[in-house]
């Protein structure tokens, strides 16, 4: 045991609740869920986090840090109140089974190979897109308030980073707390109760919540937490955790988890030097973290009764500014690439607008969008030819220059030539 491990998984359990599980409640509240419903959905994300985080750390001896998918929250936001909850559930069990059968069989990685990075980011960034500005219509709505987090986060992100999103809802909590805006009613609050609901199957919310969750979930929380435990030198078998993960979320999927799966942000607290200087005894830290989860999903109820008294305001700037680092670097990398950049912005206007067609979300026409805009574009297009190398070839038009000579195709034989990959890519840039 160790001290430092131990408060690491906790603050990184604290940090996983502090944002996202307003986008849970707040999509929760958009489909008219009961309280019933959304203590069970608490208590499975909470459960199915706890579990893979003891299992998997334990298993593998490293801090495999587990969560509920925030950009999946954040698309059931919109996506669920248009959809009968039973079937939103059977769409959340047929992504988690899809996710288990891609990781496992390790296709998940081919077939992101095949999607540009700046499609699918553009895709997240229009979903996040109304949550960055909800900020300032809470700014409009509760000047003070709203103010006063915003102020937060930005002091304490930049004296203590990782507390950013904790600093934020303590002004909000302690604003609200001083103009009487506090109403929370945890009488009835106690023990979370599992509650079953039927899946049913239907193509509608298939294609307008499955597809969305899935690639969202996949391409910005699968691949990412997985880079992370790789950057701090731990290799713990993709299959086997992105696989679990999976299984997991498609067994707790009737009680309302729409995803479990590696964490990125979160992970970095447990995976670095500050919780322990010895790598072999981090994944302490990752137990830590699940018995967290645990102990917290088992107050689920307790826990929707207290969000459930903050003000709208409160909820809506969290949520916001607990989005802020997500929704930037999508951004960036949305724009990123000029060869994809028209494609990405396709992708971006469209699933920021909201539209809704035949019952399915923008995320699905926005990701749909961008991918034909990009095969119209890219596709059979012949590229033209760039400068002359020293050697007289012709070079193509992606070729790089270092210290005024140019970089030769690998077929003109050259020792030490290279060549940049010709797409940067989710996966390739993610390994790099």
């Amino acid at each position: 045991m160790s001290l430092s491990a131990v408060n690491a998984g906790v603050v990184a359990m604290a940090v996983s609740y502090a944002g996202p599980l307003a986008l849970v409640l707040a999509a929760a509240d958009a489909a008219g869920l009961s309280a019933a419903q959304t203590s069970s959905w608490v208590w499975a994300i909470s459960v199915g986090a706890g579990l893979t985080c003891v299992g998997l750390s334990w298993w593998s001896r490293a801090p495999v840090i587990t969560a509920f998918s925030t950009p999946g929250a954040a698309i059931l936001v919109t996506a669920l109140p248009q959809h009968d909850y039973a079937e939103a559930v059977g769409a959340f069990l047929l992504a988690g089974a899809a996710a288990t059968a891609l990781t496992v069989t390790g296709v998940f990685t081919r077939v992101l190979a095949r999607i540009p990075e700046g499609i699918v980011s553009a895709m997240l960034a229009g979903i996040l897109f109304s949550f960055g500005t909800a900020i300032f219509t809470s700014l409009r709505s509760a000047p003070l308030l709203a103010g006063a987090m915003v102020v937060g986060y930005l002091l304490v992100k930049r004296l203590w980073p990782t507390y950013a999103v904790m600093g934020a809802l303590a002004a909000g909590l302690a604003v609200a707390a001083a103009g009487g805006g506090l109403d929370a009613d945890i009488a009835g609050a106690g023990l979370a109760v599992p509650h079953l609901t039927v899946p049913h199957f239907s193509a509608g919310a298939l294609v307008g919540i499955g597809v969305p969750l899935l690639v969202a979930t996949l391409a910005g929380q699968y691949a990412p937490g997985m880079a992370v435990l790789r950057a701090d030198g731990y290799e713990p078998g993709e299959r086997v955790v992105c696989g679990t993960t999976g299984a997991v979320s498609t067994l707790l999927a009737p009680f309302g988890s729409h995803a479990v799966n590696p964490a990125a942000i979160t992970a970095a607290i447990c995976t670095g030097p500050e919780a322990h200087p010895d790598p072999a005894r981090r994944w302490v830290a990752g137990v830590s973290c699940g018995v967290g989860y645990l102990v917290v999903g088992c107050f689920g109820s307790t826990l929707v009764a207290l969000f459930t008294g903050l003000p709208a305001a409160l909820v809506a700037t969290l949520a916001g500014v607990a989005l802020l680092g997500a929704l930037s670097g999508s951004l960036a990398r949305t724009v990123a690439d000029e060869r994809h950049r028209e494609a990405s912005v396709i992708t971006f206007l469209a699933t920021a607008s909201g539209v809704t067609v035949a019952g399915i979300g923008s995320p699905f026409w926005g990701l749909l969008a961008g991918v034909l805009a990009h095969v119209l574009l890219k596709v059979r297009r012949r590229e033209p030819a760039g400068p002359l190398g020293q050697d007289g070839d012709l070079e193509p038009a992606g070729g790089a220059e270092r210290g005024g000579e140019v970089v030769d195709h690998p077929a003109d034989g050259a020792g030490g030539d290279t060549e940049t990959p010709p797409d940067r890519l989710v996966g390739q840039s993610l390994r790099e």
